[in-house]
C-alpha cells in the first residue's frame, strides 16, 4: 500500500497543479476539462495508474472486486462502476500529461 500512497501523493501534486494552469490559460469552464463528481480527479488517475500496475486482466473485475473490497478504505467517496468508466475518460489529456512528465 506504500506504493498506492506514493503514486497518490504525486498524482495529487500534479493534479493541483493542472487544475491551476487550466483556470488561468483555457477558455472553457473547468467542469469540462475536470469531471464533476465525489471522487477527484488524482483518485481517479490514482485508481487507473494502479491498474496498469497490477496484475489484473479485466478493469471491471479489478475495479468492483480489488478497489471495492480492499481498497475501499483508501477511497472511502468511491462511485459505482458504471459512473467510473463514465468519467475515466475525461482523465485521459491529464493523464497523458502526468505519464509524460
Amino acid at each position: 500500500m506504500e506504493e498506492l500512497l506514493a503514486i497518490f501523493c504525486d498524482v495529487d501534486d500534479f493534479c493541483k497543479e493542472y487544475e491551476k494552469y487550466c483556470e488561468h490559460h483555457l477558455l472553457m469552464d473547468k467542469e469540462h476539462v475536470i469531471p464533476k463528481t465525489s471522487m477527484s480527479l488524482s483518485e481517479i488517475m490514482t485508481i487507473v495508474i494502479y491498474f496498469h500496475l497490477s496484475n489484473q486482466r479485466t478493469f471491471k473485475w479489478y475495479y468492483i472486486k480489488f478497489v471495492g473490497v480492499v481498497l475501499r478504505p483508501y477511497f472511502p467517496k468511491q462511485v459505482s462502476y458504471n459512473r467510473f468508466v463514465e468519467i475515466m475518460k475525461m482523465s485521459i489529456v491529464p493523464l497523458t500529461l502526468y505519464l509524460m512528465k
